[in-house]
């Protein structure tokens, strides 16, 4: 049975920045051990999360209190990714090979959950989703041969494979990181960009109708097996940001790449000082300047220039990032670990 659990941790930790404006970090209570991976927040006072032992939680006051459970019968899945409606109706998406890829629903608040989609091809595996509202999302998986796996919704309850021809062919060994719930991102009037990588490159596809057709552009970030882009954010219909890293991130890669003509072109960035790389990134909504927040499990960073400079916010694990204004943004990771980071 979930359980709610009070209270953000009173402990508030200031980290500074220009002119004498500071980020403030506090630490909330989750209510769960399990490693956090994605968030979405809906507004300053709902929030989702996700992670391992078929988990999520909720919020519907900010984060001083949150909601824990499980969905019934995915206890050994590790929901990755998570699509927040409102404060009773969100998805969940869950990585594996063959059924352990699966997406989930709830409309009543997480009180029960139906499998929408259960992966019936033993060689894929999902990695990521996202919407343009409650009815309409994406879902991208890793190739299967020359093929994209894709999946597409036009109702919110029924997924359907989005044709091989009308996608790319797939390179070699060509698939998403399924690491922060941020491979895939959309805008309003039917825009997406989903970033990809093998081991000879990474690139960025890039739909305007809603998935029906998709281009793609290289992106010049470091990539090998194990490392390379892994998430992609977009602050308007043109600029946007590619970040990469992974468990083989290295002293020197290229982690970040922008670009200003909705994704056609990518031009490389400087890498903010995180160890392992960059696993999630968002731009922070209605921010005075431009204001993106890259996380991974060194740390996390903050950039008010696009890239051009970072500056630190910590050197906490953290899986994923998301955003709802400049004094509401939430970074999740290990054991449970949610922060609540304002000021931007």
């Amino acid at each position: 049975m979930p359980v709610r659990f009070a209270g953000a941790l009173a402990l508030a930790t200031l980290v500074g920045r220009s002119a004498g404006a500071q980020i403030v970090r506090t630490e909330q209570v989750s209510g769960t051990s399990a490693l956090l991976i994605a968030v979405h927040p809906v507004d300053e006072r709902v929030v989702w999360a996700s992670g391992a032992r078929g988990t999520w939680v909720r919020t519907t006051d900010g984060g001083a209190t949150w909601r824990t459970g499980r969905v019934p019968g995915a206890d050994s899945l590790q929901f990755r990714d998570v699509y927040a409606v409102d404060s009773t109706t969100a998805f969940v998406l869950s990585i594996g090979n063959g059924p352990q890829s699966r997406i989930y629903r709830t409309v009543d608040g997480g009180a029960t959950w139906t499998a929408q989609f259960t992966n019936d091809d033993p060689r894929g595996f999902f990695d990521c989703f996202a919407f343009w509202d409650g009815r309409r999302g994406v879902a991208i998986g890793d190739a299967v041969d020359s093929a994209m796996a894709m999946l597409h919704t036009r109702d919110g309850t029924q997924w359907t494979r989005v044709a091989p021809s009308a996608l790319p062919t797939a390179r070699p060994g060509e698939g998403s990181f399924a690491a922060s719930g941020t491979c895939v991102t959309t805008r309003a009037g039917g825009q997406a960009w989903i970033v990809a990588s093998n081991a000879g490159g990474g690139r960025v596809l890039h739909s305007g109708d809603f998935g029906t057709s998709w281009t793609f552009a290289a992106v010049p970030l470091t990539t090998r097996a194990g490392s390379g882009p892994q998430s992609v954010a977009f602050r308007d219909d043109r600029h946007g940001m590619v970040l990469g890293g992974g468990n083989d991130a290295q002293p020197g890669d290229t982690l970040i790449a922008t670009t200003a003509d909705g994704g056609r072109t990518w031009t490389a960035r400087a890498s903010p000082a995180l160890a392992r790389g960059v696993w999630g990134g968002v731009y922070v909504p209605r921010a005075r300047v431009p204001t993106v927040v890259a996380v991974g499990p060194s740390g996390a960073a903050y950039s008010r220039d696009d890239g051009a400079t970072w500056a630190a916010i910590d050197a906490m694990n953290y899986w994923s990032v998301g955003a709802a204004s400049p004094a509401a943004a939430w970074a999740v990771g290990a054991n449970g670990r949610i922060t609540k980071l304002s000021g931007f």
